[in-house]
C-alpha cells in the first residue's frame, strides 16, 4: 500500500505527462505483480464500486475524533475533498498495517456483502492502522473515485516501457472488460487468447479541434470532409462470424444495440469499422438526448427498438478480412469503407459520404448549414495519412460549428474542490421571465482565467444574500456570456429548459442584470 500512496503523492504533486510517467515506471518497478494489476485497473478507469455511503464514513469519523458533523462539514467545504478531510480527521494510527493494495482492494470488493457494523469495523480498523496520507488513499479506494490526471493513453505508455511491448499492443489488452481478480500479471503480459483478441477493438483515432480559419490546414486539396455526427463513437467488429460493438470508453455494448448486431451479422465480409451511433428516424438523425435512452440497459423493449431506432454510421475501415488497414492511406481506407457497404446494402449500417467542395472558402460556408443536417460540424481528414493511434496532430481535425451563446447573471456560487476548494468556482446563472423574474437556467465552472476566478471570489464574498450550507446565493450583478451545444425542453428544471455542455464564454462587464438575455429567447432554439 505504501508503494501506491507514493504513487498516488506523486501523480498528485505534478503535472507533466514526462514527470506522471516517469512516476508510473518507477511504481511498476517497484510493485508486485497483483499491485501491478490493481494500478493498472484504478488508473486507467476501472474503479471500484462504492462500498460504503459517504454519510455513514462522516458518522464513523465524528464517532472517532469527537469533531460533530457541522463541523465537520465546514471543514470539508473548505478542504475540498471528503477522502481528506476523513483522513486529516481522524486520530493518528495505533497499529501498524502491512496489507498491500491487492490485498486491501480484496478486502473492498467483500464489503458490499457485509452487514453494516462489519464494514465499519473494517474501515475503523483501517484508519486506526494507517497514517494520514494511506488513510486518504484508502478513503479514496473505499469511495470508489480516483482524478490524477492519468489518461489511458499514459497508462499505456507506462506499461509499453516497463515491458518493453509494442504500444498498440498494450493499448490493445488494456480494452475491454478484464478485471484484476481475473486477470494476473503474467496472463496479460503473454496473453495469447485468440478469441478474447479476436473481439477487441483498436485503439481510437482522435481529432485536433481547428482554433483558428481551415486554410491554416494548407491546400485544400489534400483533405477530405465529413460531417461530424453527434452520437456515440463506437468500433463495430466482425471476426469469424463473431460481433462485437465497441464505445469509445472501451465498453462492450453490443447488448444494448441488437439491432446493429443482427445487421452487421449478415455483412458478408469480416472486418472492423469506426464509425457512430445515432437515432435515425423518417431518414433524420434525432438528437443525442433521445440516443440516451438507449444508453445502459441491460434488456432492450421492442417499444424502445420502435421508438428510438439507431444506425451505425461508419466513416472508416481499419480491418478487411483479416487485413490491418490501420497504415493504409485515408483516401483508401474510404474506398473500401464505400464498396464494402454498397454491396451490404442496410438500413440498420450506413457508409458515411464524403462532402465534395473546391476551397476552404466554399467549404466554410457549408459547415454553416451543419445544424440543418443535425450535424455539429465538420471532419476534415488528410487524404494519404494512416489511421492514427490516439491523438496525433495533423491527421484528424474537427471544426465545429460556433455553439450557441446567451447572456446571462449569476445568481449563485458554490466553493471548489481540491486546490480551488477555498475560491468560489461554481456558479449558477439565470434569465429574465416575462414578468422580469430571474429564473436559473444552468450551472457552469469552466471559461474564466485564475485572475477573473479570484475576482469573482471577492465579489461573491462580498455580496453574499444568503447562505446555504457551501451555496451563496448573491446580489444579481455580474453578467457572463454562456457558450453551450444544444438545449432541450425539461421537466426537472424550473426553467423548463435543460443546455447541453454550458460553459463560461466570456465575462460580459460591460453589462448589468436588466441586459441579460430573455427566457424566450432560449427556447427559440428548442
Amino acid at each position: 500500500m505504501e508503494i501506491f500512496s507514493q504513487l498516488v503523492k506523486n501523480l498528485d504533486e505534478t503535472t507533466g505527462t514526462k514527470a506522471k510517467l516517469r512516476a508510473l515506471v518507477e511504481f511498476l518497478e517497484r510493485a508486485d505483480d497483483a499491485d501491478k494489476m490493481w494500478a493498472i485497473a484504478l488508473l486507467s478507469g476501472r474503479r471500484p464500486k462504492r462500498a460504503v455511503r459517504s454519510s455513514d464514513l462522516r458518522a464513523w469519523c465524528a464517532e472517532v475524533s469527537g469533531v460533530p458533523i457541522w463541523l465537520m462539514e465546514e471543514s470539508y467545504h473548505i478542504v475540498g475533498d471528503l477522502a481528506e478531510t476523513l483522513a486529516r480527521l481522524t486520530p493518528e494510527p495505533k497499529n501498524d498495517n502491512a496489507k498491500s493494495l491487492s490485498e486491501w482492494m480484496m478486502v473492498l470488493s467483500t464489503m458490499p456483502k457485509m452487514d453494516m457494523e462489519e464494514r465499519k469495523q473494517i474501515v475503523l480498523d483501517a484508519w486506526d492502522s494507517l497514517d494520514e496520507f494511506d488513510r486518504f488513499v484508502f478513503n479514496k479506494l473505499l469511495m470508489g473515485g480516483f482524478r490524477l490526471g492519468v489518461s489511458q493513453r499514459l497508462m499505456t505508455r507506462a506499461v509499453a516501457e516497463y515491458t518493453n511491448m509494442d504500444l498498440s499492443l498494450v493499448a490493445l489488452r488494456l480494452m475491454g472488460d478484464w478485471n484484476p481478480n481475473t486477470l494476473s500479471w503474467n496472463s496479460f503480459v503473454a496473453q495469447d487468447d485468440q478469441q478474447a483478441m479476436d473481439s477487441r477493438p483498436f485503439p481510437f483515432s482522435l481529432a485536433h479541434p481547428i482554433d483558428g480559419d481551415a486554410e491554416d490546414l494548407g491546400d485544400p486539396a489534400d483533405f477530405q470532409a465529413e460531417w461530424k455526427w453527434d452520437g456515440i463513437r463506437a468500433q463495430l467488429i466482425k471476426r469469424k462470424g463473431s460481433v462485437f460493438l465497441w464505445s469509445r470508453g472501451e465498453e462492450l455494448i453490443t447488448q444494448q444495440f441488437p439491432e446493429i448486431e443482427q445487421a452487421a451479422s449478415s455483412l458478408k465480409n469480416d472486418g472492423v469499422w469506426d464509425g457512430e451511433i445515432l437515432v435515425v428516424k423518417k431518414a433524420e438523425v434525432q438528437s443525442f438526448d433521445m440516443l440516451q435512452h438507449r444508453l445502459g440497459r441491460k434488456t432492450i423493449s421492442e417499444k424502445l427498438l420502435k421508438s428510438h431506432p439507431v444506425v451505425f454510421r461508419a466513416y472508416d475501415t481499419l480491418e478487411l478480412d483479416g487485413k490491418d488497414l490501420r497504415q493504409v492511406a485515408q483516401v483508401e481506407r474510404s474506398r473500401l469503407l464505400s464498396q464494402v457497404f454498397s454491396v451490404n446494402s442496410n438500413d440498420k449500417l450506413h457508409c458515411v459520404q464524403s462532402i465534395d467542395f473546391l476551397d476552404w472558402q466554399q467549404l466554410s460556408e457549408i459547415r454553416k448549414l451543419s445544424r440543418e443536417n443535425r450535424a455539429e460540424g465538420l471532419m476534415l481528414k488528410r487524404k494519404d495519412a494512416p489511421y492514427a493511434d490516439g491523438r496525433k496532430r495533423g491527421v484528424w481535425w474537427k471544426w465545429k460549428l460556433d455553439p450557441y451563446t446567451i447572456d446571462a447573471v449569476m445568481i449563485y456560487a458554490m466553493r471548489g474542490h481540491g486546490r480551488r476548494a477555498n475560491l468560489y468556482t461554481d456558479y449558477t446563472f439565470a434569465l429574465l421571465n416575462e414578468d422580469r423574474e430571474l429564473v436559473p437556467i444552468c450551472k457552469a465552472y469552466s471559461g474564466l482565467t485564475d485572475a477573473e476566478i479570484r475576482e469573482v471570489d471577492a465579489f461573491v464574498k462580498k455580496n453574499t444574500i444568503e447562505r446555504f450550507g457551501p451555496v451563496r446565493s448573491v446580489k444579481p450583478e455580474l453578467v457572463f456570456e454562456i457558450a453551450f451545444e444544444g438545449a432541450r425542453k425539461s421537466t426537472r428544471h424550473k426553467s423548463g429548459v435543460a443546455l447541453r455542455f454550458p460553459r463560461i464564454h466570456r465575462w460580459r462587464k460591460d453589462k448589468n442584470a436588466d441586459q441579460v438575455d430573455l427566457l424566450s429567447d432560449l427556447l427559440r432554439i428548442i
